[in-house]
């Protein structure tokens, strides 16, 4: 198979992924090439961590640099009214029960370099996260196990495409029954909101989601992992759940969008897109992740080192 970064090492009807650096397929191939724009940036890339991973992972001011540097790279290949949706993990420091700020220093500078606008914040809690760190949580139980990471929604504009009405939940027992009787508590609130007879009567399909989103990604016998076992393919540690990527490229993007993942490991990004219509790049540095990844569209047809 080809590892040219301007060569994409498989591609299926809506999408292309590439093994390579991401500054460099970006650089080299969607901005060199004045390629279409890209619609939505959705990636998480590797966490700050003091203990190395498998997908590879820096810490302290390397860490900072190298990130916020790609701020730049990214922005550069959004369109006006594009978004950037990077999820990014707590981290601690070495030896010590106390939290790094390293991550929120690099989301921060990743912000100022880009002179993006930072259009809201989201958590992402898994509540079937084993207890981390083990030193203090599970050991000397001196702290409670970190189950969240943050996701930061950038954008060049304070004004970028979005229609939370693409991401509707469904209504609660209780909300249902409201709806059904066409009355509503209505007045005035402690928190001196008022309500009006009218404000929670009328049916708009579903509620708005809150910022904070519950998946527990304990998916383990999908499409991905049997074809990675069926073919001796190491599966990828940190897995994106699909519900998350979801969940953005419905509310960010609309169909026939680009969708771009820089980090891609197994392409969680890439299958979501596919699903929902939506054309998508995704670079990943791992060639056996890249390999991996192939059993997401076990459904689609594929050519590979195109």
């Amino acid at each position: 198979m080809s590892t040219s970064v301007l060569s994409p090492y498989y591609t299926t009807p809506k999408g292309r992924m590439y093994l390579g650096k991401c500054e460099d397929v970006i650089e080299g191939y969607l901005l060199k090439r004045n390629h279409k724009k890209v619609n939505l940036v959705f990636t998480s890339p590797p966490f700050p961590l003091n203990r190395a991973k498998k997908y590879g992972n820096m810490n302290g001011e390397e860490y900072l640099a190298w990130l916020s540097g790609l701020s730049k790279v990214f922005k550069e290949a959004l369109t006006p009214d594009g978004s950037i949706v990077i999820e990014l993990g707590n981290a601690w420091e070495t030896g010590s029960p106390t939290q790094s700020t390293l991550p929120l220093e690099a989301l921060l500078e990743f912000k100022r370099k880009g002179n993006l606008h930072f259009c809201q914040e989201f958590i992402y809690y898994n509540p079937a996260k084993l207890p981390s760190p083990v030193e203090w949580v599970n050991k000397k139980r001196i702290r409670v196990k970190d189950s969240f990471t943050r996701i930061w929604w950038l954008s060049n504009t304070a004004y970028p495409k979005a229609n939370n009405r693409n991401v509707l939940q469904e209504y609660s027992k209780q909300m249902k029954k409201l709806l059904s009787r066409g009355k509503y508590n209505s007045g005035q609130r402690p928190s001196e909101y008022n309500i009006g007879d009218k404000s929670f009567s009328v049916n708009n399909g579903g509620s708005i989601p809150s910022n904070v989103i519950i998946a527990s990604n304990t998916v383990a016998n999908d499409h991905y992992i049997r074809y990675c076992k069926d073919n001796l393919i190491d599966i990828h540690p940190a897995r994106m759940p699909k519900e998350i990527a979801e969940f953005f490229i419905k509310f960010l993007t609309e169909e026939k969008d680009l969708v771009l993942d820089p980090f891609a490991g197994s392409n969680t990004t890439g299958f979501v897109s596919e699903k929902l219509n939506r054309n998508w790049i995704s670079i990943e540095t791992t060639e056996k992740y890249i390999q991996g990844s192939i059993g997401r569209f076990s459904e689609v047809q594929m050519n590979r080192g195109v």
